[in-house]
């Protein structure tokens, strides 16, 4: 009896051992990949992406930036605008002036490249104007035509457009020294509430004379002259030269220099107090502008 309950529990013990164990066929569970659960939190890290990185450019406000071919743009429109100007600049300096109706006038001229560095105009002043108080003078190269914007006494702004109606020429005079002459006509470009429409013709007749013709028509009549401003120069005469100025060559209009500015030691030219007061503000660009200028003429 005892042997028989000794094999008997030997039997149970096999038994109970093959029910618990777990199938050879059945797969074990597969190790966790989640970097989360095998790793804590505080060393949390990510394998680096082998896909191209996305890069992101700051927000630009206003407009992208100007290119190098917008800049060479700007000053290539710059250079036009000084180009048509220049046959002009014989009016630069002091005038005195009377009309046919006795009023005075003393207009003064000078460049101005500081309002606007991409448009270039001559300006004039006259504190004791019968008509033009300020005026502005330059050549829109989109249109090819010339723009005069000026506000008379009472304080009206006017702009007008035209080109020349008598081409400029330098013709040599009694003293044998060339002398300018052209005539530039400018019609107001919209008429105003009162259906008043003006012209302005400025007539050079020498370097040392010229003409402002001011007339007006109201409607769709005929035009009438207003007055003649015959202008004198105050001063000393702007010589015109048939090749250059030489070393009198203004470092900015390349006109008749008639004043010097100067920088790190080197004197330059300048031809009107615009000039110099350009030059003043930003020296380093003329010089270049020239530098390059005379690099390019073999000078």
């Amino acid at each position: 009896m005892p042997r028989c309950c000794a094999l008997l529990a030997v039997c149970l013990i096999v038994v109970l051992a093959g029910g618990c164990q777990r199938p050879a066929a059945e797969p074990a569970p597969a190790a966790a990949t989640d970097a989360a659960a095998v790793a804590p939190e505080d060393n949390f890290t990510v394998a680096e992406s082998t896909a191209p990185r996305r890069k992101y450019a700051p927000v630009q406000l206003g407009g992208a930036p100007a290119s190098a071919d917008g800049r060479a743009g700007q000053e290539q429109q710059a250079e036009s605008v000084l180009s048509a100007l220049q046959p002009l600049q014989v009016l630069l300096g002091k005038w005195n002036g009377t009309s046919r109706k006795a009023l005075l006038d003393q207009p003064e001229w000078i460049w101005d490249f500081r309002s606007d560095r991409n448009q270039p105009a001559l300006v004039m002043t006259s504190d004791k104007g019968a008509y033009i108080r300020e005026g502005r003078l330059t050549y829109l190269p989109a249109d090819q035509q010339f723009q005069f914007r000026y506000k008379s006494p009472e304080g009206e702004e006017r702009t007008l457009v035209g080109t020349f109606s008598e081409p400029v020429q330098d013709v040599p005079g009694d003293d044998k020294k060339l002398q300018r002459t052209y005539k530039l006509l400018l019609t107001e470009a919209q008429p105003a509430d009162n259906g008043e429409q003006w012209q302005v013709a400025f007539q050079q007749l020498e370097n040392n004379r010229y003409l402002i013709e001011l007339d007006r028509r109201r409607g769709t009549g005929p035009y009438q002259r207003v007055d003649t401003i015959h202008s004198q120069r105050e001063g000393t005469s702007f010589a015109l030269s048939d090749s250059d100025y030489g070393e009198k060559t203004c470092i900015i209009s390349q006109g008749l220099g008639t004043m010097t500015v100067s920088y790190k030691g080197q004197s330059y030219y300048v031809c009107c107090t615009g000039c110099k007061a350009a030059f003043e503000e930003d020296p380093e660009r003329w010089i270049a502008k020239w530098e390059a200028k005379q690099k390019m003429e073999g000078k």
